[in-house]
């Protein structure tokens, strides 16, 4: 399957694609740093990704930044491309999210869902786990 050029220039504008800082704990989701929904596929594994092909197409792997000082795991869900994981669970944008905040792929085939963390205390920073890089 091809990719349409507007697809990508898309997820470009988006910033899907691209390296992105370490996710954080916005309005009880986990988000990009820019608001943007990180979801979970319930098909993939500890630290390893299920998702290839047309899936990343339509559910971009979130993906560390190394210049940001992010450094490769032996145990990422993608060495080529650092992808950020939450408790383990490798990290995705949905594509028909248009604009921060959007939720349109929480739910999807019954297998997509958005990271709703347990609350944390008042003074606990939500971290990605330990195999983020």
């Amino acid at each position: 399957m091809q990719k349409h050029p507007l697809f990508a220039a898309t997820l470009l504008a988006l910033g899907i694609g691209a390296a992105q800082a370490q996710p954080v704990l916005q309005g009880g989701i986990v988000t990009d740093p820019a608001g943007r929904t990180l979801y979970v596929f319930d098909k993939d594994q500890a630290d390893k990704s299920n998702c290839a092909g047309a899936c990343l197409q339509a559910w971009p792997a979130y993906v560390a930044d190394a210049a940001a000082g992010a450094k490769a795991h032996p145990k990422a869900a993608r060495m080529d491309n650092r992808q950020w994981t939450w408790n383990h669970k490798p990290l995705y944008y949905f594509a028909g999210d248009a604009q921060p905040g959007d939720k349109a792929g929480d739910g999807s085939g019954g297998v997509w869902h958005i990271v709703k963390p347990a609350a944390p205390s008042a003074s606990a920073t939500p971290s990605p786990s330990a195999y983020t890089y």
